[in-house]
């Protein structure tokens, strides 16, 4: 399954909102520095779908605020 995801780092809360179109918008208090943004990220997202993190890839977008990730 292929979602497309929008990150705002440096965020106050680390919380997932869905949008109207059925993308994620993940916020994360991870600054985009050395990949720890998308580890943040990846975790965030195992917790709300309630999958293994090893389950979940970037397969476009790993320097960009905009993602899509599968599992």
């Amino acid at each position: 399954m292929n979602i497309n995801i929008r990150v705002i780092p440096k965020a106050k809360l680390n919380k997932i909102t869905a949008k109207t179109d059925g993308d994620l918008k993940v916020h994360t208090t991870t600054a985009p520095t050395d990949g720890k943004a998308n580890d943040s990220v990846i975790k965030q997202l195992a917790d709300y779908f309630k999958v293994p993190k090893s389950k979940i890839k970037i397969i476009r977008g790993a320097n960009s605020r905009d993602k899509v990730i599968t599992f």
